[in-house]
Formats: structure tokens, C-alpha cells, sequence
């Protein structure tokens, strides 16, 4: 069994910085699903840049997760989401 409660949507964390439009736009397509997230702005804290690099083994921004999954970019969560994968994972079912 999951630690998951039923019902329970996972948590996503968008790894962004202040300059980036892929940033802005996986934001505004979250947005347009009615998602929230918590946002962690690797160009303010150097030590959670280090903690994205070796969560998810890239340097580049945004690095987006649906609770303990690496969806990955902004290209990444697209593609997810036209292979009708994004969703079951926002709804805190497996990919």
C-alpha cells in the first residue's frame, strides 16, 4: 500500500530561475490545469541547485516532480502530457 492517502494528489516541485521562459510556461500549462506547486529558485540558493543536480542528474531549468517522480523539463511534461500519462500522475497514480 502507498503512504498516499486516497484521494491525495502528489506534490509537485518546479525547480526554476528568475530568467527562464520554459520556467514561465510550465508554470502557466500547470496553472491552466488547476495544479499548484512549490516553486524552488536554484539561481537564490546554490545549495538547492546542488540538490536538483543530484535529484534529477541535469543542470538545466526547469526540473519538474510529481511527488518522488522526475517528469523532467518543460518539453518532458508536454510530451507526458500528450501521451495522456500527466494526468493519472497528477492524480497520484503511476505513469
Amino acid at each position: 500500500m502507498s503512504d498516499t492517502p486516497q484521494g491525495a494528489t502528489p506534490e509537485i516541485t518546479l525547480y526554476s530561475t528568475a530568467i527562464c521562459p520554459y520556467c514561465v510556461a510550465a508554470k502557466n500549462f500547470l496553472k491552466s490545469k488547476g495544479q499548484t506547486w512549490t516553486e524552488v529558485r536554484i539561481d537564490l540558493d546554490p545549495a538547492e541547485r546542488e540538490k536538483m543536480i543530484a535529484k534529477a542528474n541535469r543542470t538545466s531549468v526547469p526540473q519538474i516532480f510529481v511527488g518522488d517522480v522526475h517528469v523532467g523539463g518543460y518539453d518532458d511534461m508536454i510530451a507526458l502530457h500528450r501521451a495522456g500519462k500527466l494526468e493519472p500522475l497528477l492524480a497520484g497514480g503511476a505513469t
